[in-house]
């Protein structure tokens, strides 16, 4: 792996000096400059993947105006590493526009070359996660737009959110398992103004109550005892961007309370620290809970309810919109006939009739995977009504005997199939699938990520 290039841009030749025993220890590649001039002739020729810049030039200032103009000229520019400044001078003022200006963190001189090692691996840990983050978005972006809703249901919602996706007002996705909220949240993100910062999506329903401050909030080397290493949280992934928060009515109660605090003050503290970090954040939620329910038997706090719903948009099941069901089946044709090398695959007329026929408790995820069984088990260029291998009858045998032989699948396809079943017959709950399935919810959560069945 290449070694990571740290420019870093001070006048004081002796600081200069101690930053490169220091990094280039740790196993960094560093190079220098004197002043931002010298720094952006370098730039110009070369690539840093973080810079650690001075604000302070000329003797007897302590304004960091040398520093700020730099960081203006560097965003404009269109550099994507992180900066931490520095100074020698602790001011409030200074580091609150150093940060608005682009900076990722402050640090102040003389540092502790533990807080300075600290500080550059988190600010590349970041970087790195968030141009992941906005490669994926870009590749999904390109699948995404295809699905081609044609019932009028899912037109006229799709209008609705490009109407509100550029304001910052929280968003609400309702609607049963396998719906499409996941999309729909990327949706939104992608028409937003925020579109070209990161989308970081969270499962709420699969984070441990005990990690859930650390998984949000992100925690400091030593916060607790399994903590060593820092954490960055989710708040802090997402900052600039929008933070998707998944299966919210599976929050438990004493988190709510922590989750309400962040959306009413815009404040939060990652564990093991004493400052105060400031959201910037944009919160789109998805839930298939009853609120209403879920209010009145005291599971869902109402002023968080309400915090979260500033606009609240129903997602209509497949059921709902059977004009959708055919233009979704060839989308999922043509994508799962790519990824399996059998293209130009076709429907034959009583296979669009057993899918239009068919109620889809799965919903769009159950949809595709049908397709995907069928893909895989099709010889022909033409799909047939037996290839999708629907059940013509939804009905749970009580009989624990059964003369059909099962088909010969792997553990894990088994497993899978299980899962998908359990789910269609549960109408998508979770809880009443891991208990028909006989294990625990949490259990069921990592196979939900493990086959990529998750919302």
């Amino acid at each position: 792996m290449a070694q990571q290039h740290i420019l870093i841009i001070e006048d004081n030749r002796d600081i200069r000096l101690s930053a490169r025993f220091i990094l280039e220890d740790a196993g960094f590649t560093l190079s220098e400059a004197e002043n931002p001039v010298q720094a952006m002739a370098w730039l110009a020729e070369s690539k840093a993947d973080l810079l650690l810049l001075d604000m302070n030039y000329d003797r007897d200032t302590t304004s960091g105006a040398e520093g700020l103009r730099f960081l203006q000229w560097y965003t404009q520019q269109g550099f994507d590493g992180p900066v931490v400044a520095m100074t020698a001078w602790s001011n409030t003022a200074l580091v609150v526009n150093a940060m608005q200006a682009g900076a990722g963190d402050f640090i102040e001189k003389p540092w502790q070359n533990q807080r300075l090692l600290q500080v550059i691996h988190q600010q590349l840990k970041l970087a790195a996660l968030q141009q992941h983050n906005q490669q994926l978005t870009a590749a999904l972006s390109h699948s995404d737009d295809n699905l081609v809703w044609q019932s009028p249901q899912m037109q006229r919602l799709i209008e609705q959110l490009k109407a509100v996706a550029n304001s910052d007002a929280n968003i609400l996705l309702t609607g049963e398992n396998g719906t499409g909220k996941s999309q729909l949240a990327q949706f939104i993100h992608r028409h937003s103004a925020r579109a070209k910062a990161p989308l970081i999506s969270v499962n709420m329903g699969a984070i441990p109550e005990s990690l859930f401050e650390s998984e949000m909030f992100g925690h400091k080397k030593g916060a607790f005892t399994d903590a060593k290493e820092p954490r960055i949280g989710r708040f802090a992934l997402a900052h600039g961007g929008s933070l998707f928060l998944d299966e919210i009515a599976n929050l438990p109660l004493a988190q709510q309370a922590k989750l309400l605090r962040v959306l009413e003050s815009g404040q939060y503290e990652v564990l093991g620290s004493s400052s105060t970090e400031q959201s910037d954040v944009r919160l789109i939620s998805a839930s298939n809970g009853n609120f209403s329910q879920l209010l009145e038997q005291g599971l869902f706090r109402q002023d968080l309810y309400y915090r979260l719903n500033t606009l609240e948009f129903r997602v209509p099941a497949l059921r709902e919109r059977p004009a959708d069901i055919l233009p979704l089946s060839q989308f999922f044709l043509e994508k799962h006939g790519c990824r399996y090398h059998k293209t130009k695959l076709g429907l034959l007329k009583e296979a669009e009739a057993l899918l239009l026929n068919y109620p889809w408790p799965g919903n769009i995820r159950e949809l595709s995977h049908v397709i995907e069984r069928a893909v895989l088990l099709c010889q022909r260029s033409q799909i047939s009504a037996d290839d999708l291998t629907l059940p013509r009858q939804q009905k749970v045998s009580t009989n624990t005997q059964s003369d059909a032989s099962l088909p010969m699948l792997t553990l894990e396809q088994a497993e899978r199939q299980l899962i998908l079943q359990a789910l269609a017959h549960c109408l998508g709950n979770k809880q009443k699938s891991a208990d028909l399935l006989g294990i625990t919810k949490s259990s069921l959560y990592r196979r939900l990520e493990k086959y990529g069945l998750a919302d």
